[in-house]
């Protein structure tokens, strides 16, 4: 007679994983954002200052210009390009779009980017994971450490590069791509602050993600 152990029998059933660990922080987040309470300790509540919105798109469109010209000054629209490389994930996007369908792809992907990703990350960074540290650590802190997250997280966008078959690790580009996204995490997070609601940093987020989008598809796409 066999027995089955206990722990591998958990590990079956839970694989300690990066897709575990993120559905336990999105399984925390909904807990956390559940109550009124806590919908408003994470700034799930209308801004305060609304004159603080568009700057924040503003600023969000000029942190992805800034990424854009700095990288193609440096390594062009090679694959050391971050906006160049994620360009290559597009896989669904036809090489040589036609102007009609170029503007269509733009508009889809522009849609999905300022609405899944800006709603989701800022929920779960400048909102759930910032007010878990910030309780314990302060305001300060808490930003410089959800901004550390936010931007190591984005290496799975750019940094370990898949180059004919075979993966690559650019250390160069990848410090520039990580610094740029600790930057505009930092930012998003002031612009949570001075609205006095997520939906700043939501909306510069937004602002990001559309400019990157445009560039994408009118800047580097041929």
């Amino acid at each position: 007679m066999t027995t089955l152990s206990v722990r591998p029998l958990f590990r079956s059933l839970v694989p300690l994983n990066l897709r575990t660990g993120i559905l336990l922080l999105v399984l925390f987040g909904l807990a956390r954002v559940a109550t009124k309470e806590g919908r408003q300790r994470v700034g799930l509540v209308r801004p305060t200052r609304r004159r603080w919105i568009a700057p924040a798109a503003i600023a969000g469109v000029a942190m992805a210009l800034s990424v854009h010209f700095t990288a193609a000054a440096v390594w062009g629209q090679s694959m050391s390009n971050p906006f160049a490389y994620i360009a290559l994930s597009y896989s669904t996007v036809p090489a040589s779009p036609s102007e009609d369908d170029r503007l269509i792809y733009f508009i889809i992907f522009a849609v999905v980017g300022m609405l899944f990703s800006p709603i989701g990350e800022e929920v779960l960074y400048r909102g759930v994971a910032h007010e878990s540290f910030a309780a314990q650590l302060g305001d300060r802190r808490a930003a410089l450490i959800d901004a550390a997250a936010f931007a190591v997280t984005h290496l799975a966008h750019f940094g370990v590069v898949l180059v004919a078959g075979s993966w690559a690790f650019l250390p160069l580009p990848a410090l520039f791509w990580v610094a740029a996204m600790f930057a505009a995490s930092l930012a998003f997070y002031g612009f949570r602050k001075l609205t006095g609601s997520l939906a700043g940093a939501v909306v510069a987020h937004a602002g990001f993600n559309l400019a990157m989008n445009w560039i994408i598809f009118y800047a580097i796409m041929p």
